[in-house]
């Protein structure tokens, strides 16, 4: 059985819905799974998990969260070579540019992205759900 571990930043809540259709799904295909806010998380954990999820939602001028998410991620960044790991997160506004720049970021640092980022403008609908969960699914 794999450990996932699930970490986000959410303001409005679209992304932590997210994180708990990730949660499911990766619950569903038999992963013990536990669920953290950036805050919660730290790099000292990278190690006790298979797979990471991260979510974070496009802010400012389509960056990561910058008082929480980002610090967290980038202190993670050293242990995300090899690592199985999938990315998500809601915006308001632009066209992704943020988990564009977000994927180059991890392939640069030798992650192992295990499905197509999922993203979603505002609230997740039911095929953004259905997303979520297969990004689960595929760290299990």
């Amino acid at each position: 059985m794999s450990k996932v571990a699930v970490v986000y930043w959410s303001g409005t809540g679209n992304t932590e819905m997210m994180a708990q259709q990730v949660v499911e799904g990766a619950k569903e295909a038999g992963a013990e799974v536990q669920l953290f806010t950036a805050a919660e998380f730290s790099a000292g954990q990278m190690s006790e998990f298979d797979a990471v999820a991260f979510g974070c939602p496009s802010m400012g001028a389509e960056q990561l969260e910058e008082s929480e998410f980002e610090p967290m991620f980038t202190a993670c960044e050293a242990d995300l070579n090899g690592k199985k790991i999938a990315l998500f997160g809601s915006y308001g506004w632009g066209d992704g540019e943020w988990m564009r720049t977000w994927e180059d970021t991890c392939r640069g640092d030798g992650a192992n992205l295990a499905h197509d980022s999922v993203i979603c403008n505002e609230a997740p609908d039911e095929d953004v759900q259905q997303a979520c969960q297969a990004l689960g699914k595929a760290l299990a």
